[in-house]
């Protein structure tokens, strides 16, 4: 079903719920199971908590143009009572939904009876106080906020920020700062749009707020730079305090230099020190102190290099993979072809290639690392490169934020992985 596809995967701050967005407009949210007793080696699964439907297609009458109810980002609100709140988008309009349990009902109203029929009131005698009564658990999802024409290109990044009372939204040309509380107004930080379109020569593809420094957020381009901006210099952020690009090497360059190093997504570390960028190539952590290179690059898929012209007819060069970090930002993750993804250790530098499929999710099957064969001769493991599916492609991945526990989107497939206990 072309609509089951996911299409955003995102742990809550306490990594017990995992809730995934797909195509449909649909949101899908699961929760760690508590381990058993009688099943100690086996660690809690993660089951469907709540399933509600989030956007639905609409129509633009203005500009004629259907806008489809995907679900492009997530995001969680950290948690402050009982309830759970996140935010969820598609291209044009953002909502805060609460995810709260009932368990119990009032019973013994004086004005009505138990099936709900209102009795009359010469027949109300004596005072009855209600009592609540155990039910079986319901969880409820209902949308509190919508915040909603503030947008005139499709929305690609959500991100709340430190302070838990704002966040970013950002469009291609245009990032808009929000209060939780107010749906009826935004206040536009970064506005790229030249005042002739034909001048138009980047465009932004993801936008992120600091993990702890509530007036600073970054935001990436098309041409594979970075500008982070401070909201106390200014309040239309339009000239960044930080501008990350690595100089190009002239001895690489071809026709796709500057579509493969678009940007598809950034993320801060969670110690906020460094951020990490995807472009469709690799993966670059960048020091927040240091502008003119990253620190570490890390080669996605460089066996695609000399496959860029059948990847430009097919499309799948404009593929926009995530990245993410673990919970103590010694390793990074990102998604590649063949339902592949790529695990990177930042401190010993050694990397692996996982495969997400029916065989490796099996309870207890280990995953074994894959091999990609470039040219010459084929080792008996290897898999060549001219046999790889490129319809199987993992762009969204999410690791927990303390366990060695990841999630996997493959397609309309959800993979969560978790280290073994020996």
């Amino acid at each position: 079903h072309a609509s089951d596809i996911i299409s955003t995967v995102e742990f809550n701050y306490s990594g017990e719920l995992l809730a995934t967005g797909d195509k449909g407009g649909r949101v899908v949210i699961f929760q760690h199971e508590q381990e058993s007793k009688n099943r100690p080696h086996l660690r809690g699964e993660y089951n469907v908590y709540s399933t509600f439907q989030s956007h639905e297609p609409e129509f633009d009458y203005l500009k004629s143009l259907e806008i489809e109810e995907k679900i492009n980002k997530i995001r969680w609100l950290p948690q402050q009572n009982a309830a759970h709140f996140l935010l969820s988008t598609n291209d044009k309009t953002i909502k805060l939904w609460k995810i709260s349990e009932r368990d119990k009902r009032a019973e013994g109203y004086n004005l009505k009876d138990e099936d709900g029929r209102l009795r009359d009131p010469f027949r109300i005698t004596s005072l009855r106080v209600p009592v609540l009564m155990p039910m079986d658990l319901m969880v409820e999802a209902s949308p509190r906020r919508i915040f909603a024409n503030a947008h005139t290109y499709h929305i690609n990044s959500i991100s709340v920020n430190s302070d838990h009372e704002t966040y970013l939204s950002a469009d291609d040309l245009r990032i808009n700062l929000w209060h939780l509380e107010i749906t009826d107004r935004s206040f536009n930080i970064v506005d790229i749009k030249p005042a002739n379109m034909e001048e138009l020569t980047e465009v932004i593809t993801a936008a992120e707020c600091h993990p702890h420094q509530c007036n600073v957020f970054v935001y990436s381009s098309s041409k594979g730079t970075i500008r982070l901006c401070d909201m106390r210099a200014a309040a239309l952020c339009d000239r960044h305090s930080k501008f990350f690009e690595e100089p190009e090497d002239p001895s690489s360059r071809s026709f796709f230099s500057e579509i493969i190093s678009s940007i598809s997504d950034v993320k801060f570390s969670h110690s906020g020190r460094y951020m990490m960028t995807r472009d469709y190539l690799s993966v670059k952590v960048w020091d927040l102190n240091m502008e003119n290179r990253p620190v570490e690059t890390y080669q996605v898929h460089e066996y695609l290099r000399s496959k860029l012209c059948s990847l430009y007819e097919n499309d799948c060069i404009f593929d926009k993979f995530e990245c993410c970090w673990n919970g103590s930002d010694s390793a990074i993750m990102t998604g590649s072809y063949n339902n592949f993804f790529r695990m990177f250790d930042r401190n010993t530098r050694r990397d692996i290639t996982l495969e997400a499929s029916r065989e490796s999710s099996k309870p207890r099957a280990t995953l074994k690392p894959r091999k990609v064969s470039t040219g010459g001769k084929r080792k008996k493991d290897e898999i060549s490169v001219d046999s790889l599916d490129f319809n199987k492609k993992i762009l969204h991945t999410a690791w927990h934020p303390k366990d060695n526990v990841i999630a996997v989107a493959a397609t309309n497939n959800l993979y969560i992985f978790q280290d073994k206990i020996n």
